[in-house]
């Protein structure tokens, strides 16, 4: 089966344009998905959609999120797909399996008051300091996916008009201004950053190379510590939290999906009903008379 597997991701290399980390995330996934059946005493050409259900609920035993969930199941799709497109197998069920119908989870969002506090965490008197500012300050300004913001090259900001550059998997790019903190504390990392490395990437660890996704979880969560934020943050917190605070402010939908990157409208109702929440229960805090 790992013949099978390697084709597969082979396949997927050379004809989707997928990010190294998707492309990782199926990996993966596939090779859980023959795990499972190695422990089910089924392969690839035995499995059909009972198979692919029995896995979902051990995933689901095992504490696996519903997104993660889903992305399986879509990944599990795609790959028998890919079976019968090459004739490994003449059809399966397991093409048209559905993704199960979870309940959204709304992501935790912070205030504008913990942001300024999150902001304001950062030792500006230190180089590592103004780094920092300036990452965070970036990713609050632009709502920038955490891969994106990793991967933004010196030559990317523009300071004549205020903007960053933003290169997507799909080979798009798409133009996002930066205020006047964000560019403020750019500017000052950049200065003292050209005396140290003349690496392009824009953001650098101590050893001079690029911050890895765990590098940049660990500063976030040590400055959420250290401003006191009881709060479940991850890598999108602030990117859903500007997000949800420019709707508050009058941003039209259409701007801000293509300010964020989004395909589809639909994504953005997810911070609608943040808002719709948030309302009421303002709502009843303030009319209810034994609220």
């Amino acid at each position: 089966m790992h013949e099978l597997i390697d084709k597969y991701l082979d396949y997927i290399n050379k004809t989707k344009n997928l990010s190294m980390n998707t492309t990782d995330a199926y990996k993966r996934d596939i090779y859980k998905f023959e795990q499972f059946l190695e422990l089910d005493n089924r392969d690839f050409f035995s499995a059909d959609v009972t198979t692919v259900t029995k896995f979902i609920q051990h995933l689901s035993k095992m504490g696996k999120k519903d997104a993660s969930i889903a992305r399986n199941v879509i990944c599990i799709r795609n790959f028998y797909k890919f079976l019968i497109k090459y004739g490994y197998i003449d059809k399966s069920d397991i093409v048209s399996y559905e993704i199960p119908k979870f309940k959204r989870k709304s992501p935790e969002i912070l205030t504008i008051d913990e942001v300024n506090k999150l902001l304001a965490v950062p030792d500006t008197t230190t180089f590592k300091g103004i780094r920092d500012k300036a990452m965070l300050e970036m990713m609050y300004a632009t709502g920038l996916k955490i891969t994106e913001l990793l991967s933004i090259e010196i030559d990317d900001i523009n300071f004549d008009f205020n903007y960053v550059k933003v290169k997507e998997s799909n080979n798009f790019e798409r133009i996002i201004p930066i205020g006047s903190y964000c560019v403020e504390w750019l500017k000052k990392y950049i200065e003292m950053r050209k005396e140290i490395n003349d690496n392009k990437t824009l953001f650098l660890n101590v050893r001079g190379s690029s911050i890895s996704r765990q590098g940049f979880w660990k500063i976030l969560k040590h400055y959420a510590e250290q401003a006191h934020i009881d709060k479940d943050i991850n890598l999108y917190t602030l990117r859903h939290s500007i997000a949800v605070h420019l709707i508050q402010n009058g941003a039209d939908i259409q701007s801000l999906k293509e300010l964020m990157g989004y395909k589809e409208l639909s994504a953005i109702q997810i911070y609608m009903d943040i808002i719709k929440k948030n309302r009421l229960m303002e709502v009843y805090k303030n009319t209810h008379p034994r609220a």
